[in-house]
């Protein structure tokens, strides 16, 4: 039953994959500019002649009907190739394994900081409800809430600079091969992001307890004589985690979203700036690519989530 809940869920996301695939790719032709002036400078696109400018249209495929672009591209994501960048020459294959596992990290960093920070933070203010720390707990989500992530990051940057004159390492350095020097460049990105959807995570911890701890199942428990703590713990707090899961799930959505600014403002080399420089420099295939990958991330995670319910509530069967 769990392998035909799973075939199910995925055929549902197909097409939402696709339609994320037409609107990338459609959204990147309408927008105004021209590949040829980036590449080659306003001044220099004129004086290029009519027929260099179709052979250089042909060598970066853009010469054919949108239709054929699309199959083709569909046909490089099928088999894995997933094409090559316009300007720089190497593959998005190769450039998602070299860049990739450090924008995982910064979204692993992210996801760990905002439980071990929003979940507590949420738990005092049901237990501890209207009490001075809630009110203080809720002023400081408010405040995560409003406050954008890269201003934050852009902040940490500049405080860091001027009082420590500390600078974090540059260039792609992976974690097996200096893991001291890899932890310096995803933990501050992480720590930001995480800040920021830990406000998240907290409101919605208080507000599901404060539903749960109602209940009879928890008004029995009490009347057993277990400690308060073994309450809210082994009882309460198992039912509160399902919304907090799904929230999770979309805030993770909301993680590659915003790492991309967090990665620009901490000049790391993750996926997220190489997805503002394509965009910048019109790079079709990296853009369509890369954009497709964070949807197909953001489908499993989700899916995985699911999944988990049934481990957190036995009542949860996938029939």
């Amino acid at each position: 039953m769990l392998a035909k809940y799973i075939g199910r869920r995925l055929l549902y996301s197909i097409p939402g994959l696709i339609g994320i695939t037409i609107i990338i790719f459609l959204a990147l032709r309408i927008l105004p500019g021209d590949p040829l002036a980036i590449l080659y400078g306003e001044g220099g696109r004129e004086n290029l002649t009519a027929a260099d400018i179709a052979e250089i249209k042909r060598q970066l495929g853009i010469d054919r009907p949108l239709y054929i672009q699309y199959a083709d591209w569909m046909k490089d994501v099928f088999t894995g190739k997933m094409g090559e960048s316009f300007w720089r020459g190497d593959s998005v294959s190769e450039l998602i394994i070299r860049r990739g596992p450090l924008t995982a990290e910064i979204a692993v960093v992210a996801v760990l900081v905002s439980w071990i920070i929003g979940l507590p933070v949420g738990i005092l203010g049901a237990i501890k409800q209207n009490s001075m720390a809630d009110y203080i707990s809720r002023f400081l989500t408010i405040i995560f809430l409003a406050v954008p992530s890269f201003w934050v990051a852009i902040l940490v940057v500049v405080v860091s600079l001027l009082a420590f004159n500390y600078r974090p390492p540059l260039g792609i350095i992976q974690i097996w091969e200096d893991p001291f020097t890899n932890l310096q460049i995803v933990l501050a990105p992480g720590i930001v992001l995480g800040l920021a959807t830990s406000a998240y995570i907290a409101r919605m911890a208080r507000t599901t307890l404060l539903e749960v701890i109602r209940d009879d199942y928890v008004r029995t428990a009490r009347a057993k004589g277990l400690p308060e703590r073994l309450v809210v713990l082994r009882h309460a707090l198992r039912n509160a985690l399902l919304p907090v899961l799904t929230l999770s799930g979309v805030l993770f959505g909301l993680l590659l979203g915003g790492s991309v600014a967090v990665e620009t403002a901490f000049t790391v080399p993750g996926l997220g700036t190489a997805l503002v420089q394509a965009f910048t420099e019109r790079d079709f295939v990296v853009v369509q690519n890369l954009v497709l990958l964070y949807g197909i991330i953001f489908v499993f995670v989700n899916l995985s989530i699911d999944l988990m319910y049934a481990v957190l509530d036995p009542r949860i069967r996938y029939d």
